[in-house]
């Protein structure tokens, strides 16, 4: 049995319009709960912000987009379908990736045309291995979405049960690295089926080959573009909750949460006004800051952070793909400069958004926006991280260094025509409430993993309070805080009254119609 909060739940109060924030609204308003959200920004997004400027529009959050039969699944909680609410182009190469030999792949959606491109780059040997490690990997998420993923978890004797007895059989608990060493002998696909791990904020020689999953979602199932931009997903959410009665106040800071006994009655806002509730979600990236009696754990480890840098540039940068993975020549050595030695990679490998390669709306005549995400050391010491490195001087030198390596890697004439511009460095993060500087929170170890991690409902501090978000289950990334809203909703609900899953129940987006 699923661990609910007792007692009446009638009026719930939700703290943050981020993605987790609005998942969770939607699936309590479908369930008949009266609810407010409340967030601190001026509109609905979190950590998926917008810069617009002279004609460029810039998103500063997440950059790749997976899995929309999630957002599909949550707008019917409240009887919306996606199609009225979202445009999605599905991505014909999903990523480019780019190599240090000067060689490159072009991933698709597609089985058949990306076997070919790996046929034509490594060979008819590695193209069979591809086929077989994709119908692996769809598999291993299949099972891994049934114990790990898509339910509410307080112990581990939850997780016993034959699909945990088949994930190890099929090797999920051993290393990454050696799971995809076993399956290619081409060194430029173990790195694009193992790059991931970074996701999850650990090295592919220290990440359990579970997580080889993540490739699933982007590689395996596909990526898609909203039109407007990745923004434009939780503004479709909280425009729905809108519709549906959702009470959506921005501009409104919580200064503490109020208590009588062992419920929080309320949440006082910052210039002093207090919203009563009967159950609250929280979806802060640091609970312990607001949630009375909530510890985290005693020695958690961060993910790495990252720079992330977004341009608009008034150039056309001709025979650039939308989403590119651009690797270094280094490798192992990249891993232990961002979470043993606390350092900047000196040989980087970076990943280039240019949305508007496929959505002139973001840009200019003429013009292109990018997204550079370059992973960085956090900020904390004892997760490898380095709080000494000086960001605002190592910032733009850093700065200048990304851009000169993507000029030698493809991207001429990038650097000199930058018009707009907005940098973000582990210190951003960490202004922004999240621990460790880093926007993609508790690395996933395995301690950290499943039953392992903060649980939605925690055990210590108000009864009535849960919570959503990356730092809690079941993880990092816009699917998995999409579904941890869901998950929050059912402890304030119980499942039986939450409407769909992870596997789309309820909407269903159809593979091919929807890309």
């Amino acid at each position: 049995m699923v661990r609910t909060v007792p007692g009446r739940t009638d009026r719930v109060v939700v703290v943050g319009a981020g993605l987790a924030g609005l998942s969770a609204a939607l699936r309590l308003r479908g369930a008949g709960r009266e609810v407010t959200v409340v967030e601190r920004g001026p509109g609905p997004g979190g950590r998926a912000g917008r810069i617009e400027e002279r004609g460029y529009a810039l998103d500063t959050g997440p950059s790749v987009f997976t899995a929309p039969e999630l957002i599909a699944d949550t707008l019917a909680a409240v009887g919306e379908r996606l199609e009225d609410r979202l445009t999605l182009t599905p991505l014909d190469t999903t990523y480019r990736a780019q190599f240090a030999d000067g060689s490159h792949l072009d991933v698709h959606a597609d089985p058949d045309a990306f076997a070919a491109e790996v046929a034509a780059l490594c060979g008819s040997g590695e193209a069979a291995a591809l086929r077989r490690y994709l119908a692996d990997l769809a598999e291993l998420y299949r099972l891994q979405l049934d114990t790990f993923i898509d339910r509410n978890l307080d112990t581990p004797l939850d997780l016993l049960g034959p699909e945990l007895v088949a994930l190890a059989r099929r090797g999920g608990f051993g290393r990454l690295s050696r799971h995809v060493a076993r399956a290619f002998t081409d060194d430029r696909l173990r790195r694009l089926f193992s790059f991931q791990a970074l996701y999850a904020g650990v090295s592919p020689q220290r990440a359990i080959a579970a997580y080889a999953v993540i490739a699933q979602l982007d590689i395996g199932a596909g990526v898609w573009h909203p039109a407007g931009g990745i923004v434009a997903v939780p503004r479709a959410l909280a425009a729905a909750a809108a519709d549906a009665g959702v009470v959506l106040r921005y501009g409104c800071g919580v200064r503490e949460l109020e208590l009588t006994g062992a419920r929080a009655t309320g949440v006082l806002l910052d210039d002093g006004e207090r919203v009563p509730a009967d159950a609250l979600v929280v979806t802060v990236d640091q609970p312990e800051r607001l949630v009375p009696g909530f510890a985290r754990r005693r020695r958690p480890v961060y993910s790495p952070s990252c720079v992330a840098l977004h341009v608009g540039v008034r150039a056309e940068l001709p025979g650039q793909a939308h989403h590119t993975i651009s690797f270094g020549t280094a490798w192992e050595e990249v891993f232990d400069e961002l979470t043993r030695f606390g350092r900047p990679m000196t040989d980087p490998s970076l990943l280039v958004s240019m949305p508007s390669r496929t959505d002139r709306s973001l840009a200019p005549d003429g013009g292109q926006v990018l997204s550079i995400v370059a992973p960085t050391p956090n900020l904390d010491r004892r997760s490898g991280g380095n709080p000494d490195l000086d960001w605002p001087a190592l910032g733009p030198r850093y700065r200048d260094e990304v851009l000169a390596t993507l000029e030698t890697r493809g991207w001429t004439g990038l650097t000199g025509a930058i018009e707009v511009e907005h940098m973000d460095t582990p210190l951003t993060w960490a202004a922004q409430g999240m621990a460790a500087g880093t926007p993609f929170a508790l690395a996933h170890t395995f301690g950290q993993t499943g039953p392992f991690r903060t649980p939605t409902l925690p055990r210590r501090g108000p009864e009535n309070v849960v919570l959503a978000g990356s730092s809690v289950q079941p993880g990092v990334g816009v699917p998995m805080v999409v579904i941890s809203g869901r998950l929050a909703a059912e402890r304030i609900t119980g499942p039986e009254h939450i409407r769909g899953s992870a596997r789309g129940t309820s909407a269903e987006v159809p593979a091919r119609e929807a890309r």
